[in-house]
Parts: C-alpha cells; sequence; structure tokens
C-alpha cells in the first residue's frame, strides 16, 4: 500500500510530503475516522487505544486548517493542546514540528519542571499552535504571559489521565479563559460515566469516535507472564535484558525508589539503561528519553506517570516489573510497545502477592496471559496458586447429589 492513501484524506501535498519522508503509509482506524470530522469544523469526542495514531489524527488537519486559514493578527495562539504531562506535551510538539515541517507554522511547549523564563520569551514570539500542561500554563495566563482570545481549535489529550491526575479543575478554568468559540476535540483512552458528563459539559453537539474500547489489546502483542518470588525479580530481569531478542525495552515499577534500584542493579550487569520517573528534573527526564529513543540506552525504567507520555517506535518488549494496581494500567503500558501496527512482546512478572492483581488483568482483557515457565527462577508453587484460585468453583447440588429421573416408559421421548 502506498503513502496515496492519506490523499484519500484530502491532506495537502506538504503534509504528505512529511508523512513520506516518515515512511508512512496507511491512515490508521482513528486517522481515517477523526480527521474528515475535525476538516468538516465539527467538535469531536474520540475514543481511542494507546498506540493507535491519535496525535496524528487531531494534529495532520490542525495543521492544514490553519495553514488554510490566514489570521487576522499573527501574533494570537491559533490552536491549543493540553496533555496531561510533560513527556506527553513534548512527544506532541515534536509531532506538530514533525508533520509540519514544510509549513510556515510555528509551535512552542509549556510545562512544568523547568524555568519559565525561556517559556516567555518563545511566547512572545508568533505562536500558531500551543502544547502545554494545565498547571503551568493556567500559572503564566495568571501572570499576563498567555492570552487565549483568538484560539481556533482546543484538543484536550489524555482527558481520562487528566482527570485521574486532578487536572480538571485548571482545565476548566483555563477554558473559562478562552473568549473565542473553538472547535474542540476531546480524545479519552476511557470513556468513563465521569469523563462523558466532562465531555458533554465542554463539547458542542459533537460528532463520536470509537476504535477500540479501552480494555483491548492489540493482538500483535504477545503477552506472557512469569511466576517468580519477589527475591529472584531482579536477576530475572537481567536476564531477559541481556537476550538479543530484546532490541529496546521498557520496564514499569511500581515505585520511583524501585525504578532507581533497578537502574543501579542493571548498570551493574553491564546494561545501558537510564530511569524516569516524577522525581527526576525535567531536564532529566527528557535527556533519558531522548537516549532510550535515540537507542543510546537499551533500557527505561519508569513508573506508570510515564505510561502514556511515551511515545517511542521500536520498543521490542515492555516488562512488568511490579504488576500495575489498576488493571486498565495494565493495557497503558503494554500499548508502548507494537505501535502502528508493529508487533511486540509484554512479559510481566508475578509474585504471590500480585496474583489477585493478575487476575483483574485478566478479567479486564477478557484474557488469560500465556505462562512462560522456561526460565532460571520460575516458581512453580506461585503457579499452583494462581492456578487454583483462577480455576472454576465446583457447584454442589443443593442437599447432596440429585438423583437422575426415572426415564419415561412407552411413548415417543419428546424432542429436546
Amino acid at each position: 500500500m502506498k503513502s496515496n492513501q492519506f490523499q484519500n484524506l484530502n491532506l495537502i501535498e506538504p503534509i504528505l510530503r512529511a508523512l513520506t519522508k516518515e515512511g508512512y503509509e496507511t491512515p490508521t482506524s482513528i486517522q481515517e475516522a477523526a480527521i474528515p470530522i475535525i476538516f468538516e469544523g465539527k467538535d469531536l469526542l474520540a475514543t481511542a487505544q494507546t498506540g493507535t495514531g491519535k496525535t496524528a489524527a487531531f494534529s495532520l488537519p490542525i495543521l492544514q486548517k490553519l495553514y488554510e486559514r490566514k489570521p487576522d493578527d499573527k501574533r494570537n495562539i491559533r490552536a491549543l493542546v493540553l496533555t496531561p504531562t510533560r513527556e506527553l506535551a513534548q512527544q506532541v510538539e515534536t509531532s506538530f514540528r514533525t508533520y509540519g515541517r514544510n509549513l510556515s507554522l510555528r509551535t512552542t511547549v509549556i510545562v512544568g519542571g523547568v524555568s519559565q523564563g525561556p517559556q516567555i520569551k518563545a511566547l512572545k514570539n508568533k505562536v500558531d499552535i500551543l502544547v502545554a500542561t494545565p498547571g503551568r500554563l493556567l500559572d503564566l495566563i495568571n501572570q499576563g504571559h498567555v492570552h487565549l482570545n483568538k484560539v481556533e481549535i482546543l484538543v484536550l489529550d489524555e482527558a481520562d489521565r487528566m482527570l485521574d491526575m486532578g487536572f480538571i479543575t485548571d482545565v476548566r478554568k483555563i477554558i473559562s479563559k478562552i473568549t473565542s468559540k473553538p472547535q474542540t476535540l476531546f480524545f479519552s483512552a476511557t470513556l468513563t460515566d465521569e469523563i462523558q458528563y466532562l465531555a458533554y459539559d465542554i463539547l458542542n453537539d459533537p460528532s463520536i469516535v470509537t476504535t477500540t474500547p479501552s480494555s483491548s489489546v492489540t493482538k500483535n502483542i504477545e503477552q506472557k507472564v512469569l511466576f517468580v518470588t519477589q527475591e529472584n525479580k531482579r536477576d530475572l530481569l537481567s536476564d531477559i535484558l541481556q537476550e538479543e531478542s530484546v532490541k529496546r525495552a521498557l520496564v514499569f515499577s511500581r515505585t520511583k525508589r524501585l525504578a532507581d534500584r533497578l537502574m543501579k542493579h542493571l548498570l551493574n550487569r553491564g546494561i545501558s539503561v537510564e530511569a524516569i520517573h516524577s522525581d527526576k528534573s525535567q531536564n532529566a527526564r527528557q535527556r533519558a528519553l531522548a537516549a532510550f529513543d535515540r537507542g543510546r540506552v537499551k533500557v527505561l525504567v519508569g513508573t506508570d506517570i510515564v505510561a502514556r507520555g511515551i511515545d517511542v517506535e521500536g520498543i521490542s518488549h515492555v516488562i512488568n516489573y511490579d504488576l500495575p494496581e489498576d488493571p486498565e494500567n495494565y493495557v497503558h503500558r503494554i500499548g508502548r510497545t507494537a505501535r502502528a501496527g508493529a508487533n511486540g512482546i509484554a512479559l510481566s512478572f508475578c509474585g504471590a502477592d500480585e496474583i489477585l492483581m493478575l487476575k483483574g488483568i485478566e478479567k479486564l482483557i477478557k484474557q488469560p496471559l500465556i505462562e512462560f515457565s522456561d526460565h532460571a527462577f520460575h516458581s512453580s508453587v506461585i503457579a499452583e496458586i494462581h492456578k487454583r484460585r483462577t480455576a472454576a468453583p465446583r457447584i454442589s447440588p443443593p442437599f447432596g447429589r440429585r438423583r437422575n429421573k426415572p426415564r419415561a416408559t412407552g411413548g415417543r421421548r419428546s424432542a429436546r
């Protein structure tokens, strides 16, 4: 299939050229569904599984609409994208730059955790597209450095994550500062009652696009569970990461402290690794993510806060060193691999105290994880406990064993 399939979405030649350079050939489902709606100027409520190309689904038509529609005042922010995490904001802004490399549009990003001076300086220049996290943006609005009176398009990316992280109050305050009536695009990986209430409070008669339910996992991910005691997890991890099949691995730990300890352990084993979590400075997080993205390090260890903020191609393995307490986080974690149609492997370490978490994950995704026991640290005891707990319970009939009914003699048996 050729890249001209994107032409069917009425994208202009400069954007098609940028997509060709990136090696994009075929639109994903969310792109095919969302782009025409955005071109029509309608508000949009989109539910899309992570890794399905939703950033391009909104950035491509935004770039084209802004390029084709000349502004009255070039100093105004014309498109605003709100994201829950710094990493995701950086990734989204990079996507706008990449797809819009042949267009005369300027983008900038505003996030917390770094000095606001350079951000204020950037805002004084022409900014067509602003990508921001809610807290820092609201702070700069209150200081008088950001004005949103000419915003044409507003995007809420990973809206469910913003709700989980407590940013919705800030988001509502930001929206109240937008005096224009922008086209609003609402993207979420899940569609809970809270998310629907928020969406319909913000959106105006939206079109609805749902590509896959939040509990689904792409078939391109091979999901395995490894039963192992807690004390053997570190050695099992280092053994796996030294295998040739592991090209680039993302490892999830439950705590920031453990992420740092795992990084030191792997470095001592000669494995190139970086750690990324909320205690790291923004510059340190960007350096670690850049090193991982460019292949300078093989392994990135992180916590759930970065599960939706990492968009790196070529991740061959996602390893759940600790199982997540929230089963939905499992879906977001492993969605970092097998992106945009590629194949990937998800390995989950399960200790004795994590069996109930495993059961919750399997219930959510509606399938059991494949047990992988061909490793030096397999715990048959934990595997047996899991097997017993997931086996269907035997239900005895009331008052003991029920006798068979006597078969009628004579006459014809009725059809059953």
